[in-house]
C-alpha cells in the first residue's frame, strides 16, 4: 500500500472510532444553562425512546427522569443554601438493542444575593416553651420527610399557575430573617399579600399529601406533583380538600388566612424538589411544558 493509501486508511479508522465514541455519548442540555441559587432547572437527554432507562445525578444526588420531547428530562432543584460554583453531573442511558450511552459534565451555579428582613412578633411566637418547641421540631421533621418522598408517577402537566388570583407576584424567597433581634432560618417560600378569604388554588395537578394545622405554618396543604416535586400552601383560613385527593390545576384548595405565625393575612407558597428549597417563582416560569 502506498503512503497516501496508509494515511487514508488511518484517517478512516480515526473517523470510525470518533463516530463510535459519539454514538456512545448521550446528548444532554441544561435549561437554564447558567442556573442560580434557588432555581429549578431541568436536564434533557435528547433522542432517547420512551422505553429506555435513564438515570443520572448531580454531585451524587440522583435525578428522576421522565419521557419528554423525544428524550427524557428531569427536574433539578438548587437549594437556597446551596454552594455556588461548579457542580458535576452524569447521566446514563440503557435501551434495548443498543450499547449503553453516558455523558458527564459540570454546571456552574451562580451566586444570588438575598435581602435581610427584620420582623417583630409576640414573644410567645419566638421564644417557645419546651413543649411547644418539641411540637415545632416534630412538625418540621414530618415536613422534611414528606418533601424527600418521591412518587414514581409524574402528575403535573403543562404550565404552572399562580396560587392566588392577584395581579402581584410572590416575594420574600430566601430572605434572611431577623425576628425580635434573633437570626432565623432563611425564608423558604414566597409570600402573597391578599385579603382573608381569597381563594388559594393548586398551581398544577397533583395529589394532596398532607392537610394539617402546625404551629408555625398554621393550617396547611401540601401537594405531591410526582417525581419529588411538592408545593406548600401555609397560613390558610379554610381548607377545601382532603388527604389523598387528586386535584387539577386551578382547583381551590382553601382560602387565605393568618393562622400559625403570621403578622397578617397572606399566603406562604413554597416548592421543593426532593428536599431542595426552590424559588416558587422559577417554578411558575418553568419552560419545560407539555
Amino acid at each position: 500500500m502506498t503512503r497516501v493509501g496508509l494515511v487514508v486508511a488511518a484517517l478512516g479508522l480515526l473517523f470510525a472510532a470518533e463516530a463510535s465514541m459519539a454514538a456512545d455519548k448521550a446528548a444532554v442540555i441544561w435549561e437554564p444553562s447558567k442556573p442560580r441559587i434557588g432555581d429549578v432547572a431541568w436536564i434533557l437527554v435528547k433522542d432517547v425512546p420512551e422505553i429506555a432507562t435513564v438515570e443520572g445525578s448531580v454531585d451524587g444526588k440522583p435525578l428522576t427522569f421522565f419521557p419528554y420531547a423525544g428524550g427524557h428530562a428531569a427536574l433539578f432543584g438548587i437549594d437556597l443554601e446551596a454552594r455556588p460554583g461548579t457542580h458535576a453531573w452524569r447521566v446514563g442511558v440503557v435501551e434495548p438493542g443498543r450499547e449503553p450511552r453516558s455523558a458527564r459534565g459540570s454546571v456552574k451555579i451562580a451566586r444570588r444575593e438575598f435581602r435581610v428582613e427584620r420582623l417583630t412578633l409576640p414573644s410567645t411566637m419566638v421564644d417557645l416553651d419546651p413543649e411547644t418547641e418539641r411540637r415545632a421540631v416534630a412538625e418540621s421533621k414530618q415536613l422534611a420527610t414528606l418533601y424527600r418522598t418521591i412518587t414514581p408517577e409524574r402528575l403535573w402537566r403543562g404550565k404552572f399557575t399562580n396560587p392566588v388570583g392577584t395581579t402581584g407576584t410572590g416575594s420574600g424567597f430566601g430572605a434572611r430573617r431577623i425576628i425580635n433581634g434573633q437570626p432565623r432560618s432563611p425564608h423558604s417560600g414566597s409570600d402573597y399579600s391578599a385579603p382573608k378569604g381569597t381563594p388559594v388554588v393548586a398551581v398544577n395537578a397533583g395529589k394532596v399529601a398532607l392537610v394539617a394545622e402546625f404551629f408555625f405554618p398554621g393550617r396547611l396543604v401540601i401537594l405531591d406533583h410526582g417525581l419529588g416535586l411538592h408545593t406548600a400552601y401555609f397560613h390558610l383560613d379554610t381548607i377545601a380538600v382532603a388527604e389523598g385527593e387528586r386535584v387539577e390545576r386551578g382547583q381551590t384548595l382553601g382560602t387565605v388566612g393568618a393562622t400559625g405565625r403570621a403578622t397578617g393575612p397572606h399566603l406562604h407558597f413554597g416548592a421543593q424538589v426532593t428536599g431542595a428549597r426552590i424559588d416558587p417563582m422559577t417554578l411558575l416560569g418553568l419552560s419545560l411544558i407539555d
